[in-house]
């Protein structure tokens, strides 16, 4: 399930993004080559293992540095970082919006998107593939994962539900005269 990256342009760009202070932040740099999402790229900083916290600002330039000269198409950024979606919103350099987080929902979708190879994950992405081996459910017998090497997996949960998997929750209603 590791990949390379695909050669050339993809036809599309989007980030993802689980931000942090304290806890890891971790941003996936992903693209579109025909029908499939490829994260091609990540930024992963974790002030734990770096021995320093990074500020909203800082965090910000690693975004910037990880898109470099692309244009994404949209920037999802976990719903509880409501500074660091405002830091990205007053640079108004990207389309910002926050990340749908059902997390068993999430889960499923994500699990679903990576059997049905509509998304990849390239080697480069070292942090999201070491914590794909961390990842583990609560052993105390509730349905919940435990809440800790899980900073890429949920920054990939919010890109499949938010961009992947998006528009499928639309809710409309047509009204016809009879």
């Amino acid at each position: 399930m590791i990949f390379d990256c695909p050669e050339g342009e993809a036809d599309e760009y989007a980030v993802s993004c689980d931000y942090g202070t304290v806890n890891p932040a971790s941003f996936g740099l992903w693209g579109r080559y025909g029908e499939v999402w490829y994260r091609i790229d990540e930024y992963y900083y974790s002030s734990k293992r770096e021995g320093s916290s990074r500020t909203d600002e800082e965090h910000y330039q690693g975004l910037c540095e990880l898109i470099g000269e692309r244009e994404v198409t949209s920037v999802v950024v976990d719903p509880s970082a409501a500074s660091f979606i405002e830091v990205i919103k007053r640079h108004g350099k990207y389309n910002v919006k926050p990340a749908k987080n059902n997390v068993l929902d999430g889960i499923r979708q994500v699990s679903t998107a990576l059997k049905a190879g509509q998304i990849k994950i390239c080697r480069v992405c070292t942090d999201s593939l070491r914590e794909f081996g961390l990842y583990r459910w609560d052993s105390g017998g509730r349905d919940i994962p435990v809440k800790e090497n899980d900073h890429a997996m949920d920054d990939i949960r919010y890109f499949v539900t938010t961009v992947l998997n998006g528009a499928e929750d639309n809710f409309f209603v047509i009204a016809s005269s009879r």
